[in-house]
Formats: C-alpha cells, structure tokens, sequence
C-alpha cells in the first residue's frame, strides 16, 4: 500500500489525538511506520485515542501548537521524514463562542508549525490539512475547485482560510527553490466515521444519544453535504504524502480537494435516517428517534461540495466507498462500541475496518494499492 513509503519511516502528527489523528495513526501504524504525536489534550470523553490505546503504541507528546518554542523543540528532536498537520480548533459553534482561540489556533499555530518546519534539516514531506470549508461558500451547485476564492463567513471558516493563505506564502517565500522542503496542502470535510466524539457534530451527538435511548434533536435537517468515511481523506493524504516522496512530483505546493463522489451528496436527514435503519438492523430494541428544531442562530451552509478532479487526475485519487457503505462501517463501529460485549479489542476491529477499506480499494485497482516496485 501508497508503496511500501511509510516503512519504518519517522512520521510527525498534529492533532493525533482528535478524530482523523487518531485514524491516521492506526493506519500508519498497519503501514510500518514509525509515528510520534503532537497534541494540546484528549479532545472528548469518549475518545478514538484512548479507546484504541494508542498512546502505548506512539511516541506521544502534550504541547500547545500555539508554544512555538516547544513545538519547534520538538519537531527538531523528532526529525521527522513526514509530518501530517491536523491540529486545529475544529468546531463552527465554537469558533462563536471563541473566536481568538480559533484564529490563534488555526492561523497562528499553523504559522509555528510551519516555522519549525522550515528549521529542519533534513528533507521532509508535509501534509498540510485544512478544511473544504476554506472556501468562500456562495452555495452554488457545482463543486469547489482548488483554485476558487477562499473566504469564510464564520471564524472557523475564515481561520482556515487563512492557514490556507499562510501555507501558500510560506511555500513560495522558502519552501519552492529548496528540494528538501516537499509540501501541500489537502481539504476535505464531513468526515463520518466510528470513534468520532466531538461536540456539536451531527454523527457523534446522534450515535451518543441514541446509546443511551433518548431522541437526536437536530436543527438543520436539509442541509446537504458531501458526507465521507474518514478512512476516504486519510487514503488522500496518504497518497499525497507518498508522490511528494518520490521523484518528480510536478505539484508541490498545491492544494488538492479530497471528497466523495459528484452524486453523493445527501442531507443531514437522509443521514441519519440510515444510520438509524442500519441500527434497527442489528438491534430492532434500540430506539433512534429524531426531533426537528431548527435554529438560525448560527451561519451554517445549506450546501457545500468539493470538486476533486484534480486528486483524480494528478493523484490518481478516487473514493472507494460509496453512501451505503459509509454508513454501514459507521454504525458497524459505533454499535461495537456501545453493545458488543466480545473479547475483541477496539484497536483489531478498527485495524479489521482500515483492512477492509484497504481490500475493497485492492478491487477496484486504486493506483494507492498498487506497488510500483
């Protein structure tokens, strides 16, 4: 898989302790790499990182990505051969509620990360993932290519802009006349998937409340998304992070959008919808009611998706799982968290998820499983 690249290789994480972190990790881990971590704390209780006990299995570090000095520290101690960069503030409502902490986090940190970056000695490669929701949203039905007007009309949006904005000014002040310095940047968004316990999500507050036989209130229940399984961007970024690697690579410093196919977008409702039919199907008992309460107090798009021919052409990059199956592996997970009373541990089923993601991918002859050596 993406080579044999990430054998034994030293691979940094931001953020590895938040949803995708913790995904990414497990992955790599599969993959032979050698993987350190990156993060200010465990995001939610319930959380992916501790459920799996990666913490036994990584190189871990606690660290403020805003602490420029510890950071910097770090990244020099560690010496990574890639670094994939997934510390953010991640949360719409939140950033609201906050939006210094968001601009800090996303810009500034971003900043420090790529700082420290630059200070490396060796040759690297570097990930720099960001948000499809970069963009200036003026809603219209086709999707958003790369080279479209980034923007935001709420903090968290306009703070990933803004990483977006600094990545892009740091690869042509420093990064593209040095052959040691391989970057991009990768935008995805409405990842689903087990193990996602953040506040303020739809999947999260919907598998949290449904455990426990209460109903799902929800406010914007036509919104339309480009919803994806988490293991569909982390097959992106790995893929990106594998052609930086190798020679030739004509797009370093590029932005590449990762999401599910152009017909697969589907409302909040339909969502969940089918997440609660494939939990009748395994438990008819286990109520998964829905209450419909919409509210305007927050700025949120009604529509949002991504055009990714350019992962296509240039990466040959392509989904491998379609809507029914992004449901299917999600409840799968959740319900094995909250009712499966075997042996089997978290980290297996999780590794048994990403295995089977990885064989659907081996039929399809996805270029990212097939070796070129």
């Amino acid at each position: 898989m993406f080579n044999e690249i990430y054998n034994n290789k030293k691979v940094l994480i931001t953020g590895n302790t938040g949803f995708k972190g913790s995904w990414l990790t497990t992955w790599l881990l599969k993959l032979g790499a050698k993987v350190y971590g990156y993060s200010i704390d465990i995001p939610s209780k319930p959380s992916l990182f501790e459920s799996l006990d990666l913490n036994s299995k990584i190189e871990h570090y606690y660290g403020d990505i805003c602490d420029y000095n510890l950071l910097n520290g770090i990244v020099s101690k560690i010496n990574p051969d890639f670094i994939f960069h997934l510390a953010a503030q991640p949360i719409v409502s939140r950033s609201y509620e906050d939006p210094r902490e968001t601009f800090g986090t996303n810009v500034m940190g971003s900043v420090n990360l790529l700082e420290a970056y630059r200070n490396l000695a060796n040759k690297s490669v570097l990930v720099f993932i960001t948000s499809d929701k970069c963009y200036e949203n003026v809603e219209w039905t086709y999707g958003y290519r790369e080279t479209d007007r980034l923007g935001g009309k709420d903090p968290y949006s306009a703070s990933k802009a803004g990483a977006e904005i600094v990545f892009s000014t740091y690869h042509r002040s420093f990064f593209k006349t040095n052959k040691e310095k391989l970057a991009a940047t990768a935008r995805a968004g409405n990842v689903i998937g087990g193990g996602d316990w953040a506040a303020n999500r739809i999947v999260p507050d919907a598998m949290t409340n449904w455990a426990k036989g209460t109903a799902l209130e929800i406010r914007s229940p036509q919104a339309t998304r480009p919803w994806q399984h988490v293991l569909e961007p982390i097959s992106g970024y790995l893929r990106l992070g594998q052609l930086l690697a190798e020679e030739n690579f004509s797009h370093v410093g590029e932005s590449f959008n990762f999401g599910p196919a152009y017909n697969q977008n589907h409302t909040v409702l339909e969502l969940l919808t089918k997440l609660s039919n494939e939990w009748a199907n395994y438990n008819s008992q286990i109520k998964s009611s829905i209450k419909i309460n919409e509210d305007k107090r927050f700025l949120e798009a009604n529509l949002l998706k991504l055009n990714c021919d350019k992962a296509l052409h240039q990466l040959s990059w392509e989904p491998v799982l379609d809507f029914e199956n992004t449901i299917k592996y999600t409840a799968e997970w959740y319900y094995n968290f909250y009712f499966n009373d075997s042996q089997r541990s978290l980290y297996d089923f999780t590794i048994n998820q990403i295995q089977n993601f990885e064989n659907s991918a081996l039929e399809k002859s996805i270029q990212w499983t097939i070796s070129n050596n």
